[in-house]
């Protein structure tokens, strides 16, 4: 495991070199400018597509294999103010909203404590699916597109909707 900071980030994984997991060249040079040399995202250990958006990246913790949604899946926003943890082999279409805390009704620049985020390993979340604060995914789930996740999903269930339900296994 590699911590930059208090940034937890577990590797790359063997499979990295694969074709299969390869960020396209022209995108990979895209996403280097915007987050190393204009500064977007630059907190982020792992590329992050130049669309995206990472807000409180030292807490956020990936696993291993997650860096490619990050590079690939544009028009993300990560809100990590109560911290987000995204267990191995997750894998998240365009447009997800991870928001791991609220604001504070009286104070309004302020956010409200709540319990992290927790995304298990080998989660499929599809685009434009919206979890948030306190939420915890068990392993293997399946989150449909459009979804707005408010409660914890069991290990190896399919939830879709809004709110989201579960229907069935994965």
């Amino acid at each position: 495991m590699l911590s930059v900071g208090s940034i937890s980030f577990l590797g790359r994984g063997r499979a990295a070199g694969r074709r299969w997991l390869r960020v396209p060249p022209g995108l990979r040079l895209v996403n280097f400018l915007f987050q190393r040399i204009l500064r977007l995202n630059a907190g982020v250990p792992c590329a992050v597509h130049f669309t995206s958006r990472v807000v409180r990246p030292e807490w956020l913790t990936l696993g291993i294999g997650v860096e490619r949604s990050f590079a690939v899946s544009g028009g993300c926003y990560f809100q990590a103010g109560n911290g987000i943890e995204i267990g191995d082999g997750t894998i998240f279409g365009p447009g997800i909203r991870v928001i791991s805390a609220d604001h504070d009704m009286a104070h309004g620049a302020s956010w409200m404590p709540a319990r992290p985020i927790r995304i298990g390993r080998h989660c499929w979340i599809g685009a434009s699916a919206i979890i948030l604060p306190g939420v915890e995914l068990g392993d293997r789930v399946v989150i449909g597109a459009g979804a707005v996740v408010t409660r914890d999903v069991p290990a190896g269930s399919v939830a879709v909707g809004n709110p989201a339900r579960v229907i069935g296994n994965s």
